[in-house]
């Protein structure tokens, strides 16, 4: 079994790789029978030295591997024909826009393994860049928070060197009274929890948050039945929600009544209720100033975020009257970063971790028979056909959805 480490040509550049120089030697370690390529990249955050000199085949030319481990979607004419594919092909939702790329995936016979697809038993992910999109996204905000009062100025994420350089950035500032209230249990939500914690913010209840004052910085950590609450007024558990979401109704207002701040890690499955709407913004009780929307989904459970932001252009304002983009410094205007990229701004970081994961929670499954069904699960493509836990997206395929 031959793995190619391929170089990212999706534009703009994502510099992180599945596995650093060390991941990949320690697979090689663990793994001997395992045979490794790298394929030359000029953007990678990891040099090409840096694999060389641990002993790893640098090359322009990677046909002859059986597995290509990829970060970002590979463009259709970089795909080659009957080769077993890792990478994030953002298909699974089915995202109108890589609708061409899953058709070519299947005409070139190749067997396609999503990230995002890479489950447990429970369909529990495995792996993923959440815990570094929290970090990164929890930094952003209190960037973007200082940028909109003047309160202190943080660097760009993307021009620190690694974690290590963003936490020494945070210990310059000092966060003003303010209430945060976060999203989110997941990767997600402990990244960002990470920052809020090393910033010595106060971590206080629900109920404390709710209803009483404070003369430093507090924030809260709610979960979906935080939120959401039954419209029959029964309480039958988190589980009830996940499976019957249409039978609840979103009572985030309270919190966005006392908020100033509000991160958003939290993962929206199809039916939930939004967490707050269009009308609700309007509302004069509305109080929360700036979202950090690390989940991201545009046009939905958070209403202010109506576009992905970008690492160049991170910031933009939301006018709750005219539904309309705004600047940011508008005195009317909600701040909302909304990066969907975010972990591409500590490639270093985000590569090392991904890597431990993958390692741990695939690679055996090559060298094992596949014994708990890791790879099984994840296959969405195989044979030039779509496998039978993903026969749900042939409609998409086929354009008529």
């Amino acid at each position: 079994m031959k793995f190619a480490l391929i170089k990212e040509r999706k534009n703009p550049p994502d510099r992180r790789v599945v596995f650093s120089p060390q991941a990949l030697e320690k697979l090689k370690i663990d793994f001997p029978e395992a045979e490794l390529v790298v394929e030359s990249s000029d953007i990678r955050v990891f040099k090409d030295e840096e694999y060389s000199d641990l002993g790893f085949t640098i090359s322009e030319n990677v046909t002859d591997a059986d597995v290509m481990l990829g970060v970002k979607e590979v463009p259709i004419s970089a795909l080659i024909p009957n080769k077993s594919y890792f990478f994030f092909s953002h298909t699974i939702k089915k995202q109108p826009y890589n609708r061409d790329l899953l058709r070519a995936i299947l005409d070139k016979n190749i067997t396609m393994y999503d990230h995002e697809t890479i489950v447990n038993e429970k369909n529990n992910r495995l792996i993923g860049f959440g815990y570094y999109a929290g970090v990164v996204g929890a930094y952003n905000g209190f960037r973007a928070y200082g940028l909109k009062y003047g309160s202190f100025n943080l660097p760009k994420a993307e021009t620190l060197k690694d974690r290590d350089a963003l936490n020494a950035e945070l210990d310059k500032i000092t966060v003003p009274k303010m209430k945060i209230v976060l999203t989110g249990s997941g990767k997600v939500g402990t990244g960002v929890k990470e920052i809020l914690d090393h910033l010595k913010i106060k971590e206080v209840s629900v109920d404390d948050y709710l209803n009483n004052e404070f003369d430093e910085a507090v924030y809260v950590q709610i979960d979906v039945l935080d939120y959401n609450t039954r419209k029959d007024g029964q309480d039958l558990g988190k589980y009830d929600f996940y499976n019957n979401a249409e039978d609840y109704k979103s009572n985030f207002m309270r919190f966005a009544k006392v908020s100033d701040v509000f991160v958003a890690g939290h993962f929206f499955g199809d039916g939930a209720p939004y967490l707050f709407t269009r009308e609700d913004a309007k509302s004069p009780d509305f109080n929360i100033k700036l979202v950090a929307d690390v989940s991201c989904d545009i046009d939905g459970p958070v209403a202010c975020t109506i576009k992905p932001s970008t690492i160049a252009d991170p910031i933009y304002g939301y006018d709750p009257i005219t539904e309309q983009e705004t600047d940011y410094k508008n005195d009317n205007a909600i701040v909302v970063m909304a990066v969907d990229n975010l972990p591409c701004e500590l490639p270093n970081n985000a590569s090392r971790g991904f890597g431990f994961m993958f390692l741990k929670s695939v690679i055996p499954a090559f060298f094992n028979g596949d014994k708990d069904g890791v790879l099984e699960r994840a296959k969405m493509t195989e044979n030039g056909k779509l496998t039978e836990r993903f026969t749900y997206l042939q409609d998409y395929v086929d354009g008529k959805e």
